[in-house]
């Protein structure tokens, strides 16, 4: 992990300063009295005077004492801290994505597996398409319209409304569901279209095994054989896609978090990048790349937790 994370930041470090601008563009561009010895100046104070290679390694050595530097922004905070404060928001709602894609697509797999070319099946394809289909911001701003702006029943914007301190604690929770409501389907959407199709294959891959048809002649009930026998072996698939689809929810809640105006990791990305920000756009990267190797680490320990037999593999 260590070395694949390495390799990430690197890569990540190039292709942001091969972008067209610098931070300093932003504070002397719009400036008149700004002078080229101002820019200059800024540039040292930045760092960004120094070779590329020599600037790495210098943000190389802070990031190994834990020290991810200071925000270009006008506040000039530690980005780490920055970084913490919308944190739990962003993995609040993956966390909540990932259990509704599980709650949702694995039945509507299994029982499309079980009630194969039934108009259930095909109705879940058709919604697989349109799932696959539909861009997550159009989905969001057609929600944002329709079930905020014309029916009112969820808020648009924010994660509370006004006079939530007022509120009880039961108020609390129920004002912040409301708000969550939207993002949380929005991240998912895309999610439940692909991994019922998925687990709708696996299913029909592993009840038409061998051992399946011995568990059905031995007398079991159907109940048992699906859920005891097969769905544990259908799901080694799903926990691999699963793993690997931490990025893209990581990835897309740049997009669900600017619409809704949500503050969390990738709205603070979203605004590093327009602002240039390089110490707050590496230190997002840096725990997002994080959480994605920790995410296949949980993905390979669920594998081995679905599957005796690699637990016994020597």
């Amino acid at each position: 992990m260590v070395p694949l994370l390495i390799g990430i930041t690197l890569i990540s470090f190039i292709v942001i300063h091969l972008a067209p601008g610098e931070p300093t563009d932003l504070q002397t561009q719009l400036n008149p009295e700004a002078s080229a010895e101002l820019q200059q100046r800024l540039r040292a104070h930045y760092g960004l005077d120094k070779p590329l290679p020599e600037q790495y390694f210098n943000w190389l050595g802070r990031l190994a004492r834990l020290d991810f530097g200071q925000s270009f922004h006008q506040d000039h905070r530690p980005v780490l801290d920055k970084i913490l404060e919308r944190m739990p928001i962003t993995i609040l709602i993956n966390v909540l994505s990932i259990g509704l894609i599980l709650l949702v697509a694995i039945p509507i797999g299994i029982f499309s597996a079980t009630h194969r070319n039934s108009m259930f099946d095909r109705a879940t394809t058709v919604f697989v398409f349109v799932g696959f289909a539909m861009p997550s911001f159009w989905l969001a701003l057609l929600l944002m319209d329709y079930l905020g702006v014309r029916l009112g029943w969820f808020p648009i914007a924010g994660l509370k409304s006004l006079g939530f301190e007022y509120l009880g604690l039961g108020g609390q929770i129920l004002d912040l569901a409301s708000h969550l409501v939207l993002p949380v389907f929005v991240s998912a959407f895309g999610g439940l279209a692909g991994f019922s199709r998925y687990m709708r294959s696996n299913m029909l891959e592993v009840i038409h095994q061998d051992y399946i048809l011995t568990a059905r002649a031995k007398g079991l009930s159907e109940r048992v054989v699906i859920l005891r026998h097969a769905l544990r072996n259908a799901l080694l698939p799903v926990i691999t896609i699963l793993g690997l689809s931490v990025p893209g929810l990581i990835g897309g809640s740049v997009i669900f978090e600017t619409i809704f105006a949500i503050p969390g990791m990738g709205k603070l990305f979203y605004d590093g990048v327009m602002m240039r920000d390089y110490p707050l756009i590496m230190g997002v990267l840096v725990i997002g790349a994080i959480l994605t190797l920790v995410g296949n680490l949980l993905a390979d320990i669920g594998y081995a937790v679905a599957d005796p037999r690699i637990r016994k593999a020597d």
